[in-house]
């Protein structure tokens, strides 16, 4: 479980492998130092288990799965990657609940300036879009952002100078494929409806 709060700007250091499965390196010294073999961090949203740490370097093995569902098939070297480790007890949820499972795929519409952050429009597929309120909770690459605004196709994010700081989402440029979580509570209410209504 993961709050959606960076921790760390992780850096790409060796892809190996391909749609079959790669094996991911990165370089992210204040994540390894608190990570063992078999930890779970998530990597631009995406739940990962830590499969050796050494010297500041994470690796992971990323499946077909995993290839399929999200973006990190996308990844280059020298790409940098937003970090945070799993959730621990007693930490604050600073926040939402995130489970670094990825349910979708959106693209970058745009991302403009706005006052003193800028402004991020998202295009996702009807799945997604389902479980988007204004004002509510979504990740996008892993970091816990407020629905701002809807439209039929996309959602926006309003970026504030610290997440822009803090994150990679100020670097995304239009075209390019974001990975998105939608909050696992709306998708629970919606199953408890559903099983009321089909009473």
């Amino acid at each position: 479980m993961f709050t959606g709060i960076i921790r760390e700007l992780g850096r790409v250091e060796a892809l190996e492998g391909g749609e079959d499965g790669l094996r991911v390196v990165l370089r992210a010294p204040e994540t390894a130092a608190l990570t063992r073999i078999g930890d779970s961090v998530a990597v631009n949203g995406v739940c990962l288990t830590a499969t050796e740490v050494t010297d500041g370097l994470l690796s992971f093995d990323a499946v077909p799965e995993t290839l399929r569902r999200t973006a990190l098939g996308q990844l280059a070297l020298g790409d940098e990657v937003n970090v945070e480790p799993a959730l621990r007890a007693g930490e604050p949820l600073g926040g939402h609940l995130v489970q670094g499972h990825v349910d979708g795929i959106g693209t970058v519409r745009s991302l403009a300036p706005e006052g003193d952050g800028m402004r991020l429009e998202v295009e996702a597929p009807p799945e997604i879009l389902r479980y988007c309120v204004e004002k509510g909770s979504i990740a996008v690459e892993g970091v816990s952002l407020t629905i701002a605004g809807l439209t039929e196709a996309a959602f926006a994010i309003a970026l504030v100078p610290h997440t822009l700081a803090a994150t990679t989402l100020g670097g995304l440029r239009a075209g390019e494929p974001v990975n998105l979580e939608v909050d696992v509570l709306a998708k629970h209410v919606e199953k408890l409806l559903l099983s009321r209504l089909q009473a």
